[in-house]
């Protein structure tokens, strides 16, 4: 059935409902089976009807659907019986279990011996299990909530359990649309026609001259429905909260036991499922203009277009805010109201992190002291007001030994790890930190330095979203969520876990721990917008409802924990904070300031009770509790980024503020500013033990002032906090001492000269080549895949959650070509749409897929893949134009054919390669040949082939012709070097289309296509890192690879002999933890040899070239046999066999 067919059968059901055609309503519902009436479903079963229980049921499944739907017939059935039982009906309840329950005797012989032993009982109360059993009314009231669990969790009911949000008497509205239309186009329409039947087209037979009335004082088909607000409906109204056993306290969040039968909720603001508070009719009239040749638009069409915002909101939040009494950057409003005296405000303190907070801290005792967790994992502790950083804790499994199996494998496949939280325990002797990868290390604190490691718990399969401290019977507990959709409790003590909490459909992205006249409760947030309710008990949720974007959301409450508010950001960057009305389960009030979508997910907290504060545009807006209007913006001094992250302190004093350059300010009002003053020429000694010797604060700082001060060959100890010993050992490995000033290439002088002994290159410092870091968007972990423009103008992006970034360059005074360069900063470029390019993702952690895209060719459009469909995106609008290939299997690479951009080649994850046409549709080919997933693609337009690379280290020849297999080869992987099992094999092909370049993660190497042959390969020396990824220049002269201890290497193509070595000191602060941070993708730019982009594993993008004075990188090595060598050598060239080659090896 159509789309449309089906939304008329819910007109349909609506009608029928409010003409009182109770028993035509649930026989419809029944046969349709597209919409689930619970309410009636609960009467039926609180009436003992089963008959119609089970036949109402049979329209939406049957007994041997799956395992939930056999358990709502055994409880139904079950049921039953007892209630025979029961009356001693012996009779009826044998008759039960030999026509109902027997069929259940095949999946538990044994349970169906115990029901059948009830009938030898003279109460089967006797029975142990049974002993509970209370009246008839109540065990089925008990059932009820057991009944509704499974009918909500079963996947048969998805998307049937709520009745379409309408506007009362939809289809007489529509019917009276039509015939007023029908009445426009009458020749000689009568004032007041005289409607008798539906059946034909109206027509108005006698001529008179008049024109049509207006439907809005002369209906044609009875009075026009109120607009705005929605009438009761029944049993469809759009809300029929969950039964189940709740303290009062949450009433209206949570329904009550007793409250059996549910009013329909008739208008207002509730969660998901409230009516506009402007009625759409008052805005749009739906009288049709005197013309009758112009079309006109009606209340109700209005009404669907909008249907697909968040709904629950009134409309004036989508209205535009004309007048804003605040000033945005890069908009003409006036000036900003003065901030009020008590909002901090004014930077007091810069503080370098070296790597990106993603989530911060305050001590709730002592108030200056800050705890950061960063996106590599790390750890700092910082006091405040004398800027001293106390602690910094890389990343570490305390117990490999003790974690699960996927946990190991994954840290063994990609060992980066992001925090997603920390947070102190109320009485701050305790923090905890969730990471993306399963784990939660709980440390106690004993004051100034001294962080001990506590507890450490593999939580959840896949990332932990959230974390929380909370006391429920007065017992510290640490609550958990996860990407793999619960929620759990543990002992902040023992690590025991207590509670587990089961009933999202989606990753868990928040949880929020409260208590109302002793009542302990936690909300929890998924990233399908629901928010669920949970008391500290096994029996399920007693939520669910969406929140405002339905996407990412976090709960908050005021500081007296009277006030309820929740911040949160749409898959389109739609941001909205809003008050909830806990008494109702609505929203109270919809605070405004979001003037565009944001770039990334916007963060907020809350000031005592007062303020609340987000950061969104590049700065930090404020709005009073009270009043929705935004109440003032901060930029802090600028250089944040465009979702900076924020935190309060407890009294509301200090603000910190993640910003650009992985620096963290902390704004001050005079209180704050008087705090840090007591700190500013105060050692911190007052909270730590006695120490005889202390350690150096802050290493980090100190080894970066030294790498600034002297050389990095020459300075070690700028290098130990990066996990640079690799690095040290290359610096040293040729025997090279020679000064900076020694390093620089002289191209001119060195090339050719060959009396004079070739050094490979080294870049250690910035000064000695030119890199850009491209503005960073801190929704993005790591770069997946990395592309730049066929026009050379930008570059594209993919992160591993799913996300596109795209930055373009404008022409400029700087700039004359538009082309990219790493002289001047691009823009985060987005549509004025605002969307965001975001691919389907598949219900396992995005960050864990495998990312694949391809550009066309004129760079109208991308495809693209991050573990689900495959997406095709319009570069200029970023709209999705469609969607193809849902998994499994999934998408691992994407190639377009070159000469038709219709025909894409896709390699999977089941080891096949698929042929696909756009155009038809239609998949043309599978080739199959390799035993793993396909990790390369590359075409030959000019010997008419595909060459493919996998997981296997296999290389197959494919024609594109007719896709027969022509030859295969096992990648000569070096002895005692054998590759990972999911290591990658890329493919891409010389400028002259017969040789292509092989990256894996021992080697590179060029092969000949024709015979499959290696004719050049280059290995590192045994003990260096792998290398990450690697591609030609843009006329494959060079090649540029990189290496997961951060260096990035060039070689020349033709011979690859290694030219120059940028050295992670060159482009990265010497504060970040290497090998946590590492280019994991390369990119060479269309047009320009000597230009080259990066991708990094903390979402950062960096764009090198060489300095203007040498123009190149580094100088080519000297020709094996004293000439030059191009790339058809004949025979193969294994890495470094000339006596000056040591430097050839890693």
């Amino acid at each position: 059935m159509s789309s449309l067919s089906r939304e008329l059968v819910f007109l349909i059901l609506q009608f029928l409902d409010e003409e009182k055609f109770k028993e035509t309503v649930h026989k419809l519902e029944q046969e349709s089976g597209f919409y689930f009436n619970m309410k009636y479903f609960e009467d039926e079963v609180h009436n003992g009807n089963w008959d119609e229980v089970e036949k109402y049921l049979s329209g939406f499944t049957k007994v041997d659907d799956n395992r939930y739907s056999m358990k709502i017939f055994f409880e139904i059935r079950k049921q039953k019986y007892l209630e025979a039982l029961d009356k001693h009906d012996r009779s009826k309840a044998v008759d039960i279990l030999v026509k109902d329950l027997k069929v259940f005797a095949t999946f538990n012989e044994e349970l169906f011996k115990e029901i059948t032993q009830l009938l030898t009982l003279e109460n089967f109360r006797e029975n142990e299990q049974l002993s509970k059993y209370g009246d008839t009314k109540s065990a089925r009231a008990i059932m009820l909530v057991e009944l509704k669990k499974l009918i909500e969790a079963n996947p048969l009911f998805r998307d049937k359990l709520q009745f379409p949000n309408l506007k009362n008497s939809r289809l007489r509205t529509l019917i009276n649309q039509s015939l007023n239309w029908q009445h426009q186009l009458c020749k000689n329409p009568r004032p007041n026609p005289d409607i008798k039947t539906l059946f034909v087209d109206h027509s108005c037979g006698q001529p008179n001259g008049a024109r049509a009335p207006s439907p809005a004082n002369n209906p044609l088909l009875g009075a026009l429905p109120k607009a705005g607000g929605f009438p009761p409906l029944g049993a469809h109204g759009p809300f029929q909260p969950t039964p189940a056993a709740v303290p009062a306290p949450l009433a209206g969040w949570m329904s009550n036991a007793s409250a059996v039968s549910h009013p329909a909720v008739s208008g207002g603001a509730g969660i998901g499922l409230g009516a506009s508070s402007i009625p759409a009719a008052l805005k749009h009239p739906r009288t049709p203009p005197s013309n009758p040749s112009v079309d006109y638009p009606s209340g109700d069409s209005d009404h669907v277009a909008k249907r697909t915002r968040p709904m629950g909101l009134s409309d004036e939040v989508n209205l535009p805010v004309n007048v804003m009494p605040v000033s945005f950057p890069g908009h003409g409003h006036g000036p900003a109201f003065n901030a009020p005296d008590d909002l901090p405000k004014t930077v007091a303190r810069s503080l370098n992190q070296g790597s990106s907070p993603m989530s911060m801290d305050f001590h709730p005792a002592q108030q200056t002291l800050l705890l950061v967790g960063t996106n590599v994992g790390d750890i700092g502790l910082w006091e405040v007001g004398s800027r001293e950083r106390l602690v910094l804790r890389n990343f570490k499994v305390w117990d490999l030994s003790a974690c699960s199996m996927p946990l190991q494998a994954a840290l063994v496949k990609d060992p980066a790890v992001s925090v997603n939280r920390v947070i102190w325990s109320p009485d701050g002797n305790l923090f905890g930190v969730a990471y993306s990868r399963h784990i939660v290390q709980i440390y106690s604190y004993h004051g100034g330095e001294d962080v001990r490691q506590h507890l450490e718990i593999d939580a959840h399969v896949g990332g932990v979203n959230d974390l929380a401290f909370s006391t429920p019977n007065k017992q510290l507990c640490v609550i958990t969520c996860g990407d793999d959709k619960t929620i759990k409790v543990w002992d902040a003590g023992t690590g025991a876990k207590q509670y587990t909490f089961e009933g999202h459909e989606a990753p868990v992205y928040s949880v929020c721990p409260h208590y109302k006249e002793n009542i302990q409760f936690i909300f929890s947030t998924a990233l399908d917008g629901k928010i669920k309710a949970w008391l500290y008990d096994n029996l399920g949720s007693r939520v669910d409802y969406e929140a405002p974007g339905r996407w990412c959301t976090t709960m908050a409450y005021s500081a007296d924990g009277t006030r309820l508010f929740s911040c949160g950001t749409s898959k389109d960057g739609e941001s909205y904070i809003v008050e909830w009305n806990e008494s109702e389960g609505a929203v109270k009030k919809h605070y405004q300031g979001f003037r565009k979508r944001s770039l990334g997910v916007v963060q907020f907290d809350t000031m005592k009770n007062r303020y609340l504060a987000a950061g969104d545009e590049f700065v930090i807006k404020f709005w009073d509790m009270d009043n929705v209007q935004l109440l003032t913006s901060i930029e802090a001094d600028g250089g944040l980024p465009a979702s900076p992250r924020i935190r309060f302190n407890k009294d509301g004093t200090l603000l910190a503020v993640s910003a650009n350059d992985n620096v963290i300010k902390v704004l001050a009002n005079t209180d704050g500013t008087r705090l840090l003053r007591t700190f500013e020429n105060l050692s911190y000694d007052t909270s730590r033990t006695s120490e005889a010797a202390k350690p150096a604060i802050n290493p980090i700082s100190a080894a970066a002032a030294a790498a600034a001060a002297a050389a990095a060959t020459s300075s070690t100890a700028g290098l130990t906090d990066r996990g640079g010993a690799s690095v040290v050992g290359i610096s040293g490995m040729n025997g090279d001492a020679r000064s900076l000033g020694d390093v620089k290439p002289r191209i001119t002088e060195e090339s050719n000269d060959k009396s004079k002994i070739w050094k490979l290159t080294e870049i250690n410092e910035p000064a000695q080549c030119r890199s850009l870091r491209l503005p960073e968007n801190l929704r993005v972990t790591k770069i997946s895949r990395l592309i730049y423009t066929n026009s050379g103008n930008a570059i594209l992006a993919l992160a591993s959650n799913a996300i596109h970034l795209l930055w373009k360059w404008q022409r400029s005074d700087r700039n004359s070509t538009g082309k990219a360069t790493a002289g001047v900063a691009p823009q985060l470029w987005q549509p004025s749409s605002g969307i965001l390019m975001t691919n389907d993702v598949t219900d396992t952690n995005p960050e864990e897929s495998v990312s694949c895209f391809a550009l066309s060719k004129n760079d109208s459009y991308v495809m693209s893949a991050s573990g689900g469909k495959i997406s095709l995106f319009n570069m200029m609008t970023f709209k999705t134009m469609t969607t193809f290939m849902p998994p499994p299997p999934a998408a691992t690479f994407l190639a377009f054919h070159p000469q038709d951009n219709n025909i894409i080649a896709i390699g999977m994850d089941d080891s096949t390669i698929q042929i696909y046409n756009v155009r038809v549709d239609e998949v043309k080919s599978k080739l199959k040949g390799h035993s793993k997933r396909i990790t390369g693609l590359a075409f030959s337009h000019v010997l008419n082939v595909l060459v493919s690379s996998g997981a296997d280290a296999q290389i197959c020849v494919w024609s594109s012709d007719g896709w027969e297999k022509q030859k295969t080869r096992l990648l000569q992987v070096p002895a005692g070097r054998p590759a990972t099992a999911q290591s990658d094999t890329r493919v891409q092909f010389h400028q002259d289309q017969i040789h292509f370049l092989v990256v894996h993660e021992t080697q590179l190497a060029i092969y000949e296509t024709t015979k499959l042959e290696c004719v050049k390969q280059w290995l590192p020396r045994e003990p260096s890192a792998p290398i990450s990824h690697a591609t030609f220049s843009c006329d494959s002269q060079l090649v540029y690879a990189s290496f997961l201890d951060a260096t990035v290497c060039v070689f020349t193509a033709a011979n690859l002999r290694l030219r120059c070595r940028i050295n992670p000191s060159a482009y990265l602060p010497a504060n970040v933890s290497v090998p946590n941070v590492h280019p994991l993708v390369i990119a060479a730019h269309p047009q320009e040899p000597n230009q080259f982009a990066i991708g990094l594993s903390d979402g950062g993008v960096h764009v090198f070239e060489p300095v203007e004075s040498e123009g190149k990188w580094g100088v080519p090595p000297p020709a094996e046999n004293g000439s030059a060598s191009s790339v058809p050598a004949s025979t193969p060239s294994v890495g470094g066999a000339s006596g000056s080659e040591q430097a050839q090896q890693r």
